[in-house]
């Protein structure tokens, strides 16, 4: 670690302990400190701040208390300087020389699957389609992490199957790999007292947890009683004043139901952190494409979610809906990339396509395979940021690159086609398109009047 990093850290930290003698108080002198070493730099982000430090109407005012109150002051700290400081400060300019060195993408975030096992059988699961004896081994997993830092990336995140059938593996990894944050996407009914112990211990894993809705959705779609397990995994979490958050998928049955306002209130009231909403994917030879939203129902989605962040204490993160944010898709490396428990390198955790295996080649070759080159050298795929997916908007464009670099599909158990999953997608992407061009330019036209605001 750098003398300059190492300050950086050391600065953070005693922060957050000058923060705790008396919040109030010192969340105005911090943000004043942030201000006076700024250069200048960000001053929209730095005004967003303040307001919800200082102002009691905005909404982000008791989030902030929220999680200064009822967050462990210990684990707080860690992820803090773990994703400011190690994440993005010390990882980017790491991600940035690689970029520059070898004309690739460099992710910011790994994904990866440690195993394909679930103790649940959900209808329609696509990762169920794996069958449950893939596995990433202990040393597998601690070997891309330990590559994945060497490229400057210190943010993991797991998929399965249900990461947590190998909760002792994680608990280790996270000890080894304290610089690190871990998140995990799990259906919850595993998080046990030992377990959320363990989370407290480490300080460095955060879970987002699987809701379908409410309890008669969620038991629909994942068994009886997993719903009632779900909200006693909730309550222990937030017991032990751990950060967690929630993961809720959207299609054309459940659409109205997880971004109601209901469904909003009761996730804060439950002490969630986060909500990151999915947009269906038609993935797997047996999906159903009529579970694809309509525009409309879309479009709601996309505006209801805008409207809660303006004014709920909840960050809420629309995985389609919120490409403009980051420039378009951000698969293929661009910002992340997935692995699965066979060791295959896929561009995206939706698209199962690859020309690469970790067990084979080394991160920083698979960033320069074909396929990864491709969606380096095609991104953005649309200037629309309404439309940033190769699949889903611009199915085309996965078509082509999946013929082009000869990609093999991942699936072990039904391998699909990208013809025939970009065909499911075909229909959809036509339809969407013009309520895309709609929303985008009334979008760029809000935004040009706030610049000019700001200019003024």
């Amino acid at each position: 670690m750098s003398a300059s990093t190492t300050i950086k850290k050391f600065g953070l930290e005693k922060a957050f302990q000058f923060l705790y003698k008396d919040p109030e108080n010192n969340l105005i002198k911090l943000i004043d400190w942030a201000d006076k070493f700024s250069n200048g730099e960000f001053p929209s982000q730095r005004a967003a701040v303040r307001a919800a430090f200082t102002d009691p109407e905005n909404a982000y005012y008791p989030y902030v208390r929220h999680m200064i109150n009822e967050v462990d002051p210990d684990v707080l700290t860690t992820i803090a300087v773990n994703f400011f400081i190690n994440a993005n400060l010390v990882g980017w300019d790491k991600q940035e020389k690689l970029r520059n060195q070898y004309h690739c993408n460099i992710p910011w975030a790994i994904l990866l699957d440690p195993t394909s096992a679930c103790n649940l059988h959900c209808v329609g699961c696509w990762a169920a389609e794996y069958g449950n004896k893939l596995n990433l081994s202990f040393d597998e997993i601690d070997d891309i992490i330990r590559q994945g830092k060497e490229m400057g990336v210190y943010l993991y995140i797991y998929t399965g199957g249900e990461p947590l059938v190998r909760k002792k593996d994680i608990i280790k990894l996270c000890e080894k790999h304290s610089d690190c944050v871990f998140l995990c996407f799990t259906n919850g009914t595993l998080i046990d007292d030992a377990f959320a112990d363990e989370m407290l211990r480490v300080r460095n894993f955060v879970p987002a947890i699987s809701l379908e809705g409410f309890r008669e959705a969620t038991n629909s779609r994942r068994g009886s009683g997993v719903y009632e397990r779900v909200i006693m995994a909730m309550d222990r979490l937030r017991k032990r004043k751990l950060l967690y958050g929630i993961s809720s998928c959207y299609t054309s049955a459940n659409w109205d139901s997880i971004t109601s306002e209901e469904y909003y209130d009761m996730l804060i009231e439950k002490g969630a952190y986060f909500i990151w909403y999915f947009h269906y994917m038609p993935v797997g030879n047996d999906a159903s494409p009529e579970l694809l939203p309509t525009p409309e129902q879309r479009e709601t989605v996309y505006r209801r979610i805008r409207d809660y962040r303006s004014r709920k204490p909840l960050f809420a993160m629309d995985f389609q809906n919120d490409a403009e944010f980051v420039g378009g898709c951000i698969a293929g490396g661009r910002r992340y990339m997935h692995i699965n428990a066979n060791g295959d390198v896929d561009p995206c955790v939706f698209i199962h396509y690859s020309d690469s295996n970790i067990r084979e080649k080394t991160l920083l070759e698979t960033m320069r395979s074909p396929l990864f080159q491709a969606y380096h050298d095609g991104q953005p795929f649309n200037e629309n940021m309404m439309q940033p997916c190769p699949m889903l908007e611009n199915p085309m464009k996965l078509r082509a690159m999946v013929e082009k670099t000869g990609a093999k599909s991942t699936d072990m158990q039904s391998p699909e086609t990208a013809d025939h999953l970009c065909s499911k997608c075909d229909g959809y992407a036509a339809c969407w398109a013009p309520k895309a061009e709609e929303i985008w330019e009334a979008r760029k036209e809000q935004k040009a009047r706030e610049n000019a605001g700001e200019e003024q």
